[in-house]
């Protein structure tokens, strides 16, 4: 049982590193998975662990971008790094939303709005939103072009659209951010470099609230389930990350829009089809 459950667990980690990142809901997507391929485990640690591997996922943002996120240098002496400082500060505002909702309503949230419906319609509705924008800003000149450029009203913005993929579930939080961003003028790179940065205290802190309400108390095999799917999870992210980077530097985002659409819509119908 134990392989067969690493088996697994290598699965959801590959799902995971691949739709964290990608604006097209690992939330969807885990939900079709888990309805295939289902852990042996207790419905308490599979909760949790379909959080917590995405603590995999931000070890890959961290070693991508650590010198754009460690604002302090160890040379012949300390030295601090203003500008990602004040970055680091705007990612706290962007946060703040996000971080008061899950906080307070964690447990209300999930239980009225973690189900294929939602996801399915946040799925389609913000890949009609991908196709809009993206048809609307296709001869214009982004008004911002650098994480320097973003201000803290900029970032607050962004922080409110992350809310709204905190509440429910299917918007994808790269999806909603990105969305956002490029609402406001951000150019396709910033908005994506700025929602890698976003997922670190947000993935962490979700992790961390996940790992101490379940415990820690592990079985071996809940152990290695753990382990195996976010050592997956960040190298799957590591690639997928540098792939998408590159994408959009030619691309725009409508092609996700069209995936999220078809994905919600075969969703729906799946578990229509199921419930019969």
């Amino acid at each position: 049982m134990g392989i067969v459950e690493i088996l697994k667990a290598i699965l959801f980690g590959i799902v995971e590193g691949i739709t964290e990142w990608l604006p097209i809901s690992s939330t969807g997507h885990m939900i079709l998975l888990d309805d295939f391929v289902k852990l042996n485990t207790s419905a308490t640690f599979k909760a949790m662990f379909l959080v917590v591997i995405q603590f995999g996922a931000i070890l890959a943002v961290i070693v991508i971008y650590w010198k754009n996120l460690m604002p302090f240098g160890f040379q012949k002496r300390l030295t601090v790094k203003t500008d990602i400082l004040s970055m680091w500060g705007k990612i706290i505002v962007a946060c703040i939303p996000a971080a008061i909702v899950g906080l307070l309503w964690d447990e209300e949230i999930e239980a009225f709005f973690y189900n294929y419906r939602t996801v399915s319609i946040m799925l389609i509705l913000f890949g009609i939103l991908f196709i809009i924008i993206e048809n609307y800003n296709r001869n214009k000149q982004p008004k911002i072009s650098a994480i320097s450029q973003i201000s803290y009203k900029t970032a607050l913005i962004i922080g409110l659209f992350q809310l709204i993929a905190a509440i429910f579930p299917g918007t994808s939080r790269s999806g909603a951010t990105i969305v956002g961003a490029l609402l406001i003028g951000v150019a396709r790179t910033t908005a994506a470099e700025f929602t890698f940065y976003l997922a670190v205290p947000v993935m962490f802190g979700a992790s961390v609230l996940k790992l101490a309400k379940f415990g820690f108390h592990y079985t071996g095999v809940e152990v290695s389930i753990l382990l195996t799917g976010m050592v997956v999870a960040f190298v799957v992210s590591v690639l997928i990350i540098k792939f998408l980077m590159n994408y959009i530097k030619k691309h725009d985002f409508k092609v996700f829009g069209w995936y999220r659409i078809a994905l919600g819509s075969i969703i729906l119908l799946y578990f229509a089809v199921k419930s019969f």
